[in-house]
């Protein structure tokens, strides 16, 4: 479970600065996100900021054991903050990211002090261990693979963690606010709300780049990079209050994201053998199906929506789904002859499903196949060859046998059996 928020950052909603009257409902959209994060008790709370230092080049990460900010800049010194850091779990989110080619880590620190964006979060959210990240001028997808770094140091560490996405909306929805009126403030802030009501994270980088342009925003990047913190799961939440009384779009959504026990097996265990040369132990918590059946059971995994590596056993070979889940995800990423082995700098950009076969049957030909519903094996002797169902490019049962019989190095001019089966697929 990844939990997970886009807190907008007013000094005016601190009552002490803006007299408790200002912008009430993103203020209690607030107050509920810091509960729904509280009840999950997390160790620690990472909060990107789009007002701490920024690099064109870098991820920066707040360094050291703890730091102090107060709102003495907006007239309120008495609201003051001390917060201890988690310089464990920074340091392996900038080694993670590292690895995976985006340079991020602690160097060229300018201001110590918590910054209004880091601490408008704080005022709502109880005292914990936090992180403070920063944005960079990289790309959104290098921002998409920088959440999902996090997410990774985080498992390696056994850490339950929130993350915040710091930010507000447009800057430019009135004539008379701080950056004055244009279209693309309106569209950017309207397209961003749809995502999110959605849960549709991925859509966020398909933004029109002339609206994102214009819009004057400040949390679009701490947006995506949420969006690959919650990547992988099925996400529960939305949308809880948007309003721009000022000329500036306040937007609050909380997201709990629950991964498939299936796929994130698969995944944490290809993710922790390509590091370490190990599979790992089996979880406690997973569902009994899955310590208890036995079945077939394919692992793919894709990089970047391109297949990376493919295997799968046919009948069951383990002791249970979850056995098999290992040992062909391990195959997959270091034995599929087709592709290298899996390097630690290709993990944030891998996605997984798992496919379990239901029992073969028999058939006497192709028009009892159909490609949406059935994977399909062709056998001439020794030789066999499969073909999940359901597959990109594949439209008809001819073009699916053709292909699994060269995989099976079967000639369609020899006489081989066919069996159709169906499958259970996690992705």
């Amino acid at each position: 479970m990844r939990t997970a928020a886009l807190f907008p950052h007013p000094p005016l909603i601190v009552p002490d600065v803006g007299g408790g009257d200002e912008i009430p409902s993103t203020r209690a959209a607030c107050e509920r996100m810091a509960a729904e994060i509280d009840a999950v008790i997390p160790d620690t709370v990472i909060i990107m900021s789009p007002h701490s230092v920024l690099y064109g080049d870098y991820f920066h990460i707040s360094p050291g054991e703890r730091a102090s900010g107060s709102f003495a800049r907006f007239r309120a010194p008495q609201v003051a903050f001390e917060v201890d850091y988690d310089p464990e779990l920074a340091a392996l989110i900038g080694e993670t990211a590292r690895e995976n080619g985006i340079m991020a880590g602690f160097e060229g620190e300018r201001d110590p002090e918590l910054d209004h964006g880091t601490m408008v979060p704080l005022y709502f959210l109880r005292s914990r261990k936090i992180i403070r990240l920063s944005l960079s001028g990289f790309d959104l997808d290098t921002h998409y693979r920088y959440g999902r770094c996090i997410r990774m140091a985080a498992e390696r560490l056994g850490r339950r963690v929130a993350f915040v996405a710091s930010g507000d909306m447009s800057h430019k929805l009135k004539e008379d606010g701080p950056y004055g009126f244009c279209l693309e403030g309106v569209e950017h802030d309207a397209y961003v709300r749809d995502c999110l009501r959605a849960a549709e994270f991925k859509r966020l980088m398909d933004i029109d780049r002339r609206v994102l342009d214009g819009a004057a925003e400040c949390g679009f990047r701490s947006l995506v990079t949420m969006a690959g913190v919650l990547d992988g799961t099925q996400a529960d939440g939305g949308v809880l209050s948007y309003e721009a009384p000022y000329g500036v779009g306040y937007l609050c959504a909380a997201f709990t994201g629950h991964e498939d026990a299936y796929v994130r097996l698969a995944r944490q265990n290809v993710e922790h053998f390509v590091r370490t040369g190990r599979e790992i132990e089996l979880p406690g918590d997973l569902p009994d199906e899955m310590t208890t059946a036995r079945a077939g059971v394919f692992v793919s995994i894709k990089s970047d929506g391109e297949l990376r590596g493919c295997i799968g056993t046919i009948a069951p070979t383990c002791g249970c789904i979850a056995e098999e889940i290992l040992q062909n995800g391990v195959s997959a990423a270091s034995q599929d002859p087709r592709f290298v082995s899996i390097a630690p700098g290709e993990l944030a950009s891998l996605s997984f499903s798992v496919d379990v076969l239901g029992e073969p049957e028999p058939i006497e030909d192709v028009g009892q196949l159909d490609v949406k519903k059935y994977g399909v094996i062709v056998t001439k002797g020794r030789r066999r060859g499969l073909l999940l169902p359901n597959l990109d490019g594949i439209d008809d049962a001819e073009t699916q046998v053709a292909i699994a019989a060269r995989k099976g190095g079967i000639g369609l001019d020899e006489a081989y059996l066919l069996q159709r089966f169906e499958v259970v697929r996690h992705q």
